[in-house]
């Protein structure tokens, strides 16, 4: 095993380290910072007065994950440290050094999906109020049409933009898309986005398709179909105008509905099936996005949470 493994650790963990060197032959940068990261938990083990390891359960692992969060972490380390944790203590358990399990209530180790940014309610404000600016008056209802659907509805962009005017059912509030694999599916949307559609369609589609008219609900100023593209240069546009300082993607308004949904309390099922995800475990990217915010309406509605609770040093 590589000498800088060989700080002043416990036993058990080195014997753990040896483990993953010699038996699972885990890379000396791994182990490295694997090393680095038991050595900051037996440390924090210290101050807190919890003996490594009888003395650790599943709610000492869960508060040194929280002072790490508290600390700034990024995800992927506390996810490498949350990984580190496991196989240590269900290594000990395989060498009965402890009877049971303390991080059975940590999440997995793996960081969250990557993905662009959502906007919060006020640069979604501030977006739509830069497509208001437009002066040209049938692109600007057009553009007005495209966003609120897209912030209704959480389409793809691809979906948003292989709609046909048939495909949405105003009485109802009901559209009809095809998703990925050509999966059909009905998506629900609100009077504001069937307002500003309507009246795109009324007032600013037949002036557009004059002289060429794709079947497609949008289109751009010469009649045709509008390209994700163009759909990409419309929205930097009101972007720049708005001010945002996110990376505007095709898919920002598809991210932004999701998170706006999960925040209020959607169910992720609800979810899954809006968006058009055949698996629960693509959804599930948002779920971190809201674990803060959980978090904050805990500690601020909790009648046992309205100070700041210093959890007692467990017995060792």
């Amino acid at each position: 095993m590589n000498d800088k493994t060989k700080g002043v650790l416990h036993p058990y963990v080195r014997e753990f380290l040896d483990h993953l060197a010699i038996e699972r032959g885990v890379s000396t940068a791994t182990l490295d910072a694997y090393r680095r990261d038991l050595e900051q938990h037996l440390n924090w083990l210290e101050e807190a007065g919890v003996a490594f390891p009888t003395g650790v359960g599943a709610e000492t692992l869960l508060r040194f994950l929280d002072h790490l969060r508290q600390e700034g972490l990024r995800p992927t380390s506390l996810a490498r440290k949350t990984s580190a944790l496991r196989g240590l203590y269900r290594y000990l358990i395989a060498e009965d050094y402890i009877q049971e399990d303390p991080t059975r209530l940590l999440q997995t180790a793996l960081p969250p999906k990557r993905f662009k940014g959502a906007l919060n309610r006020d640069e979604v404000e501030r977006l739509l109020d830069a497509v208001a600016q437009e002066e040209n008056e049938p692109v600007r209802l057009r553009d007005q049409a495209m966003m609120e659907l897209l912030y209704a509805t959480g389409l793809r962009v691809s979906e948003l933009l292989n709609l046909r005017p048939g495909d949405l059912n105003f009485q109802f509030l009901f559209l009809r898309t095809l998703g990925k694999g050509k999966k059909e599916r009905l998506v629900p949307f609100h009077e504001v986005a069937a307002e500003k559609v309507r009246f795109y369609m009324e007032h600013a589609r037949p002036r557009f398709c004059q002289k060429k008219s794709a079947d497609t609900l949008f289109v751009n100023r010469r009649g045709g179909k509008l390209s994700r593209m163009g759909f990409w240069k419309i929205l930097r546009k009101y972007g720049v105008m708005a001010g945002i300082l996110v990376e505007l993607t095709p898919h920002t308004l598809r991210h932004t509905f999701a998170t706006h949904l999960l925040e209020n309390g959607v169910d992720l099922r609800i979810l899954q099936e809006l968006l058009g995800h055949s698996s629960i475990a693509t959804t599930e990217i948002y779920t971190h996005v809201d674990q803060r915010r959980m978090r904050e309406m805990l500690d601020q509605y909790h009648p046992r949470a309205q100070k700041k609770i210093i959890l007692p040093k467990e017995r060792v």
